[in-house]
């Protein structure tokens, strides 16, 4: 292909998937793919999307009000100022043509003729992934708890048959799917969902029993694996097509079902290339240590500045004795050691948008990722939520208790449920059976994250920040950093609907090395 290749992004989220083809450049610094169109139903995300769609629009130049509104000069909101520009009015409605809210399923008249008018009579390629919350095992455990649940009767776990029904009808090129490990384990009828996911997906028309549009031939398709060479003869084993993401350079165990199919007339240029494995993995240190230091927030209690100082040291001192009665001076050390180094960071709790870094990551691959020269040292979705005061002291201690082992080298960087002393242990009744083991879990500087999930949005207990000294969890900018959003990237909402959001998306980077290997075949 030597035009653009059009891109259909679907079940988009924020759009991570959409972000690593859009940035992909070859070597002769061109952007072989083009984001034709995007879907996603939910309108916080839908409301990202518009507004990294518009950014798009200006071919890697975007306008001075674009860095002003991030720099927090022109409202809270895109739709405050910056869109009311006129000077940007064909790039807004360009941006609203591409990023569509809408639901698949349920308005798939208007999305097929949107990417009809998008599409013409173009090649294409397919990215995306249905919703997983049926799928995953912590979502069939909820569903466990489902008087008279079935899955057969579970709409979320036939959603793969709207994006079925998008590649019959459109035939792309190529197709990217992603899903959670949870999807090769989960059974409708006693049937294997992977393996019905499989079969439909090589030959979509006969499985929806929908025709391609006219212009279109109809097709089959191969799937093949990212990351494992295998013979089209050997047994399926569905494990060789997850991608743990760390092997990849992301900084995170992020382990996720990907499929690649490719359509049958192009499968023979497909010389089975894999994703380019990262020497070593890449420590959180290596992509937040840059971001301005917080405090927590505080809840229930009056959040000023003197009382978080306040409250964490006077609690502290029960702590410190609990942790010498159950066996833990190290610990109980680095607490106290802590405490008096403790201040209220200049930045405070942060800022939404406006905020300023005042140093540099060292790695300069994820600085030239990260990094806008026009954005400057701004920060935005950098902004701490509140946390009750026993909550602090236990993050106190899981930070405290990750610091030492990242010295020591010990074999669990985070305390388990068993560790904890008794001042310590939440109201769960069965907190140190072994079922909580992970309640809280400190994410330490020396190795990657364990994933970003949309859970972070709950309360943040699984993800707490290395620094014992800020005393909190992590926030939506540095999720999106582990994420590889870049930091032009901003994600709207309010603070729940964009740690969802980031929760939710594929790491762009990783998305930019599949464009990459796919960009030589098309």
């Amino acid at each position: 292909m030597t035009n653009k290749i059009k891109v259909i992004d679907i079940f988009s989220g924020p759009g991570g998937l959409g972000e690593g083809f859009s940035a992909y450049q070859d070597a002769s610094g061109n952007h072989p793919f083009k984001i034709a169109i995007s879907i996603e139903k939910e309108e916080s995300a839908h409301k990202t999307l518009k507004l990294r769609s518009f950014f798009r629009q200006f071919n890697n130049d975007a306008p001075k009000e674009y860095y002003d509104f991030l720099k927090g000069k022109l409202g809270a909101k895109p739709e405050d100022e910056l869109y009311k520009n006129p000077k940007f009015a064909k790039q807004l409605k360009d941006a609203e043509n591409e990023a569509l809210c809408l639901e698949l399923g349920k308005d798939n008249r208007t999305i097929n003729k949107s990417i009809e008018a998008a599409l013409g009579n173009d090649e294409c390629v397919l990215i995306g992934g249905p919703p997983c919350q049926a799928y995953s095992l912590a979502g069939r455990s909820r569903n466990k708890g489902i008087e008279n649940y079935k899955a057969e009767n579970d709409h979320r776990n036939f959603l793969y048959k709207e994006y079925l029904k998008i590649i019959a009808q459109f035939q792309p090129a190529v197709f990217v799917m992603e899903n959670v490990k949870g999807m090769l384990s989960a059974k409708v009828n006693g049937h294997s969902i992977y393996e019905i996911i499989f079969n439909d997906l090589h030959n979509p028309c006969r499985a929806t029993n929908v025709k391609p549009k006219r212009g279109f031939a109809k097709h089959q398709y191969k799937i093949v694996s990212l990351v494992t060479e295998r013979e089209e003869s050997r047994k399926l084993d569905p494990k060789e097509f997850i991608i743990k993401s760390e092997r990849y350079g992301i900084p995170q165990r992020r382990h996720r079902v990907i499929l690649l199919g490719i359509r049958e007339d192009l499968s023979k240029n497909w010389k089975g290339e894999l994703l380019n494995k990262h020497g070593s993995d890449v420590e959180l240190s290596s992509v937040i240590s840059d971001l301005p230091k917080l405090r927590s927030g505080l809840s229930k209690i009056e959040n000023s500045d003197n009382n978080w100082i306040e409250t964490i040291t006077e609690d502290s001192k029960s702590t410190i004795q609990s942790l010498l009665k159950c066996g833990l001076p190290d610990v109980a050390k680095e607490v106290r050691m802590s405490i008096k180094k403790m201040k209220v960071p200049e930045a405070k709790q942060g800022m939404n948008l406006g905020l300023t870094r005042n140093s540099e990551l060292k790695n300069k691959i994820f600085k030239d990722w990260y990094y806008d020269i026009r954005l400057g040292k701004y920060i935005c979705n950098h902004i701490t939520r509140g946390h009750i005061s026993q909550d602090l002291q236990r993050y106190l201690f899981c930070s405290s208790w990750g610091a030492i082992a990242t010295r020591n080298k010990w074999s669990n960087f985070s305390p388990k449920s068993k560790d904890y002393p008794n001042s310590l242990i939440p109201a769960h009744k069965n907190f140190k059976s072994g079922k909580f083991a992970d309640r809280f879990r400190v994410q330490p500087w020396n190795i990657p994250a364990t994933t970003i999930t949309s859970h972070i949005s709950k309360d943040g207990h699984y993800y707490i920040h290395p620094d014992p000294h800020q005393c909190r969890s992590l926030t939506v900018r540095e999720a999106a950093r582990i994420q590889t959003f870049p930091d032009n990237y901003f994600f709207c909402g309010n603070r729940t609907q964009q740690y969802v959001q980031v929760g939710n998306a594929v790491p762009p980077i990783l998305a930019h090395q599949i464009a990459m290997t796919l960009a030589a075949r098309l």
